[in-house]
């Protein structure tokens, strides 16, 4: 730690700031591990925003309809459908991944280990898996009581340990650098 940071009250705060996370980042994560960091955590935020997305299209589907079938109030989130099918967003992680799965095949090594291709990769997954059980059963039971909690939870832990795994050194090093600054502002 600087000895400016070391003087600097603000140097114990908590939570670091975003300027050092990110730096951290970049020099304690080797590039493979940082790619893998990326798509863990935008796996795990894609599923979570995805979920919360789902269940309010589904609790808007569930207001009361006045005689006309229109809901009293319209939020403007609603499923995507083409001429009455409903196109699910599996679909859409199908060909993120298989964009980047084509792209990596064909373009150079800094291209590959981009963020972006990791973020998008980690979207795909994320939007693949939140509909495993339609995938798995080929029935639209996305909705169905079996195992849909477990199944949630199970998914929900796998992305935050996998995201808490992949950033393993990032963490360390904040974890270090947090104790250290407690340490000095005492």
């Amino acid at each position: 730690m600087s000895a400016r940071r070391a003087s600097d009250p603000r140097a114990a705060r908590l939570v670091p700031a975003f300027s050092e996370i990110r730096r951290a980042f970049k020099e304690e994560l080797p590039p493979g591990r940082q790619s893998a960091t990326l798509s863990w955590l935008a796996f795990t935020v894609t599923f979570v925003v995805v979920r919360l997305i789902t269940h309010r299209i589904r609790d808007e589907n569930a207001e009361p309809k006045d005689q006309n079938g229109v809901t009293s109030h319209r939020r403007g989130i609603h499923d995507l459908s083409i001429k009455g099918v409903h196109l699910h967003h599996y679909l859409w992680g199908i060909a993120l991944v298989g964009t980047v799965a084509g792209l990596s095949l064909r373009v150079e090594e800094r291209i590959r280990r981009h963020p972006l291709m990791a973020l998008a990769y980690g979207i795909g997954m994320g939007l693949i898996v939140d509909e495993f059980a339609l995938l798995l059963d080929l029935q639209d039971v996305y909705w169905a009581k079996e195992g849909r909690t477990s199944v949630d939870l199970a998914i929900g832990v796998s992305a935050g340990a996998g995201t808490v795994l992949a950033a393993g050194p990032l963490l360390r090093w904040l974890r270090r650098d947090r104790i250290e600054a407690l340490g000095q502002a005492r």
